[in-house]
């Protein structure tokens, strides 16, 4: 893997003035120390977390529907093209995350790992950051869940292992739809859902609970009571703990992303999403409704959560012994 370092200059980007750039293969990564660990996820993000931490802000799987890419605005770099190919590496998140949750202020509510860009994306192979995230979380018993679309987690899997004897720990792996074409059209960087669902079933049975959030769920393109059918019934098939529906959301940076996409191949389309989502960035509430009720009868029908593992610390060696 080749490696060049680029020199700064007054018409690149404003995160280049704080970092130290280097570019891997055709991707540029700036190395910034992280101004915070912990940050609060936005409730329009329907999400069941309070708080995310993220190594990395952008993501090589370059998904057009990202909700992460309105952040590449505020680094003064494109949130379209630039989103999968400039990364900003946190490159201290470790020693960040322990002073904060080492801080009285903390309470201790579990955290989701991956929000701002894939934890496990090509660039973790690189930096290998995760291993010390996950160390720090399990020092401090803190509760979190991986979000990924990549099997580089199985990577960590003995880390994750050794940190669910102290707390609890988890997984959700993004699986919005099981169609492929579609998946190369949209998710070009990712892995394929096969190979997503198969590394769900590997954490569920290693004994990391791992459950599928579909995510985003596309109107009008995956939406029909066949797609979401074959997407619960294949979460059923790997094992799935839970199955998460999330809508797809549109807020500035990812709308105009995506749009310009559905314009290229579903023209038709556009004045229906136009009307589905107004100049808001969620669809309306009775469609999101509905899909939520569909996929919920369907988790039902296929038993997802039934016997979703219920994690219990694991008495140590040392209290065993006290115990005889």
């Amino acid at each position: 893997m080749q490696q060049s370092l680029v020199g700064e200059g007054p018409a690149r980007p404003r995160i280049e003035r704080q970092a130290v750039t280097r570019v891997f293969d055709g991707i540029t990564c700036y190395e910034v120390p992280a101004r915070a660990a912990l940050e609060r996820v936005p409730e329009a993000a329907e999400l069941p977390f309070t708080w995310g931490a993220s190594p990395y802000r952008g993501c090589e799987a370059g998904c057009g529907y990202c909700t992460a890419r309105r952040g590449h605005r505020y680094l003064g770099l494109d949130p379209g093209c630039d989103f999968s190919t400039k990364i900003v590496v946190k490159t201290d998140l470790a020693r960040r995350l322990r002073r904060e949750l080492d801080s009285p202020r903390w309470s201790g509510e579990p955290v989701a790992l991956g929000l701002t860009g894939d934890c496990y994306q090509p660039a973790e192979e690189i930096y290998r950051l995760m291993p010390g995230v996950i160390r720090t979380l399990a020092d401090a018993a803190n509760p979190f869940t991986v979000l990924t679309k990549s099997p580089l987690v199985l990577r960590d899997l003995d880390l994750l292992r050794e940190a669910a004897k102290v707390t609890q720990v988890g997984a959700l792996v993004s699986v919005g739809f099981v169609d492929d074409r579609l998946r190369r059209a949209v998710e070009p960087g990712a892995a394929t859902p096969q190979r997503r669902l198969e590394v769900c079933a590997t954490l569920n049975e290693a004994g990391i609970p791992c459950g599928v959030l579909m995510a985003p769920i596309l109107p009008l393109i995956a939406d029909s009571t066949d797609h979401l059918l074959a997407t619960v019934r294949r979460a059923a098939e790997a094992g799935a703990v839970s199955v998460t529906p999330v809508v797809l959301r549109l807020p500035a940076g990812a709308r105009e992303w995506y749009m310009g996409w559905l314009e290229r191949e579903h023209p038709g389309l556009v004045p229906r999403y136009q009307a589905l989502y107004g100049r808001g960035q969620v669809a309306e509430d009775g469609y999101r409704r509905r899909i939520a009720e569909q996929v919920r009868a369907l988790a039902e029908t296929y038993g997802i959560g039934r016997d979703a593992r219920r994690w219990r610390r694991r008495r140590s060696p040392a209290r065993q012994l006290a115990l005889v």
